[in-house]
């Protein structure tokens, strides 16, 4: 969400700016995706290793109401920040329910599963941040909030491969399992190489110097990750996806920062 923050505000920080980039980041980052992650867990109950935690502690009683609670209150604060901000709260709101809450419960739907995340944590996150300053829809962040979509699309398999026996005992059906290690990743591959064509084509058509640079080894790096994984997915044990799982969110925090680098708007 910063990201796109940063996109449309750059550097010149002013009192007012600053404001919205923390009321942006309680109500989207603090409540928004908090509320998200705990109504997930309150239908998931997951018992073995998952993303983040390798040993999830048990449900707590009352983490319904709090996730609803977070998530309304994230919509409230929300209204401060405009009506494109808060169109975009308003439709991910809808998607974390249709997402985790039966009977819809797309997480365990393949195919619905990746295009909810990569519609909400991938596009709308982007342009949230962008909004939150009140900036029409426009150059770059049409083009980077694309791009962030396929990114997502790319990225959300990877956070399956290793739960696959998780998902699989609960009766999901995830992309991952509908598609097999193999195909997955090369799903993956496809998409993040969706991704770059409008990052770097973004880059090329308006910012196209030194530091655009940047993006290239983030694609490079993407690369190097993953097609080595699908080429040797038969012989990788569980603990190995697992690392490439957090070895891909490291690249795309340097994703993240050579975004900024090659887009920020600079005097």
């Amino acid at each position: 969400m910063s990201v796109g923050f940063m996109l449309a505000n750059g550097l010149a920080f002013s009192p007012d700016s600053l404001r919205r980039w923390l009321i942006a980041a309680v109500a989207w980052a603090v409540l928004g995706n908090g509320g998200t992650l705990a109504i997930n867990s309150v239908y998931d109950r997951d018992g073995g290793d998952i993303g983040y935690l390798d040993n999830p502690p048990p449900v707590p009683a009352a983490l319904l109401p709090f996730s609803l609670t977070a998530l309304i209150a994230g919509w409230l604060l929300a209204t401060a920040l405009g009506s494109a901000f808060l169109m975009a709260y308003t439709i991910c709101f809808a998607l974390s329910i249709l997402y985790s809450v039966p009977p819809f419960r797309a997480k365990a739907r393949a195919g619905f599963d990746v295009l909810i995340n990569s519609v909400g944590f991938g596009s709308l996150t982007l342009f949230a941040g962008w909004a939150a300053l009140g900036k029409p829809a426009g150059a770059p962040v049409v083009a980077v909030a694309a791009g962030f979509f396929f990114l997502f699309a790319g990225f959300y398999p990877l956070t399956q491969l290793y739960q696959m026996d998780e998902d699989r005992s609960r009766g999901d059906s995830t992309l991952a399992l509908a598609l097999g290690k193999k195909n997955a990743l090369r799903f993956a591959t496809v998409a993040v190489c969706t991704a770059f064509i409008f990052f770097l084509g973004q880059a090329w058509v308006g910012y196209r110097n030194l530091r655009a640079a940047p993006l290239v080894v983030a694609f490079a790096l993407w690369l190097l990750l993953l097609i080595p994984w699908w080429k040797r997915t038969a012989s990788l044990s569980r603990a190995s996806e697992q690392r490439g799982f957090y070895q891909a969110l490291w690249i795309w925090a340097i994703t993240d920062i050579a975004i900024v680098a090659a887009m920020i708007p600079v005097p």
